[in-house]
């Protein structure tokens, strides 16, 4: 069942709640049929990855999108092609999530166990690369090949922003425009493909399928950036998955580059010593103390702005008005 948090702002709109559920339950349901196999054991593990869904940003965004980009609001302008390609979107997404589990050796997402700790680093990796392989498979049922040019642009943008952390790991010289790059390939490609192409779906104009694109990277970046802020100052049983793993895993985020930034050399070694050891309660004192957390919270909540902003491009209404509380959602959430 489609999450009720990404509904609540729309309820006050009977017709374009409607046309979002409606959409949203295609597109699990075209989910599912996808990736049903005729082999019971890759049957449990679809079953099993399928407990990763969270609120489904990226397949509400490409249907509000679609409607938003033509000022609707009764679903009219989505599409057979939307709900497939807000398919693809979250398989793409969920192959990301199992490969991100493997990198991070985490042991727990949405709560529940992740697959590398449950069946080994092996079937987490060929599951990702089936969830790939099953999404393209997808896609290329729109008919469109330009659809499948699009999705696999952005799936390289994403591997190489992983590439590009990783490049970077144990590195506490990372500035933060290579952080901002890092984040804007990982996280905000893919968000800023759904907006575009939702709107692309519905015959929007370019200048229309720029702005959303536009929200999509801002929002995207935004909420990378409180996930960062999460998984140092977040409770896990909030979160609902294995919290600390970017300092375990030597990554450099935002409150850490911006803390060191502003550290005297004395303050910068103590850091760093603290970095070293993998002292995660004395690393997130420091950062309370410096009020680096709340910087990096304020540039999330910059980039908001800015998203929302983006939308004056696009037609008046409703979808677009949700779009805004969406945008602002991802300052907020906790989880």
């Amino acid at each position: 069942m489609v999450p009720p948090s990404i509904l609540a702002p729309v309820t006050r709109d009977p017709a374009l709640a409607a046309a979002i559920v409606g959409g949203l339950r295609d597109v699990e349901a075209t989910f599912a049929q996808q990736l049903r196999s005729d082999l019971p054991a890759v049957n449990e593990l679809a079953q099993h990855v399928e407990r990763y869904r969270g609120k489904m940003l990226r397949p509400t965004l490409l249907l509000l999108s679609g409607m938003a980009a033509v000022g609707a609001r009764d679903g009219a302008p989505l599409k057979k092609a939307h709900r497939i390609s807000a398919a693809v979107a979250e398989m793409i997404h969920m192959a990301t999530l199992v490969h991100d589990d493997v990198l991070d050796e985490a042991d727990t997402r949405r709560r529940g166990r992740t697959v590398n700790s449950l069946r080994g680093n092996e079937t987490a990796v060929m599951l990702g690369d089936w969830l790939i392989s099953n999404s393209f498979h997808l896609c290329s049922l729109v008919g469109d090949p330009a659809i499948n040019v699009l999705f696999g642009e952005t799936t390289n943008t994403l591997c190489e922003g992983e590439l590009l952390q990783l490049s970077r790991r144990e590195d506490p010289t990372l500035d933060e425009k290579t952080y901002m790059e890092i984040v804007r390939r990982k996280t905000a490609a893919l968000v800023a493909t759904c907006c575009s192409l939702g709107a692309r779906l519905s015959g929007a104009s370019d200048d229309v399928q720029a702005a959303l694109s536009l929200y999509g990277e801002r929002t995207g970046c935004a909420f990378q950036i409180q996930d960062d802020v999460l998984d140092l100052a977040g409770e896990e049983a909030v979160v609902g998955k294995t919290l600390g793993r970017d300092l375990e895993k030597g990554k450099t985020t935002l409150p850490v580059i911006l803390l060191l930034r502003g550290a005297s050399p004395w303050e910068r070694s103590e850091v760093l010593q603290i970095i070293h050891r993998r002292d995660g309660a004395a690393l997130l004192e420091r950062l309370r103390r410096s009020g680096c957390l709340d910087e990096a919270k304020a540039t999330a909540q910059s980039l908001v702005d800015a998203a929302k902003a983006a939308l004056d491009a696009v037609p008046a209404g409703p979808a677009r008005e949700l779009l805004r509380d969406l945008a602002d959602e991802v300052v907020r959430r906790q989880a």
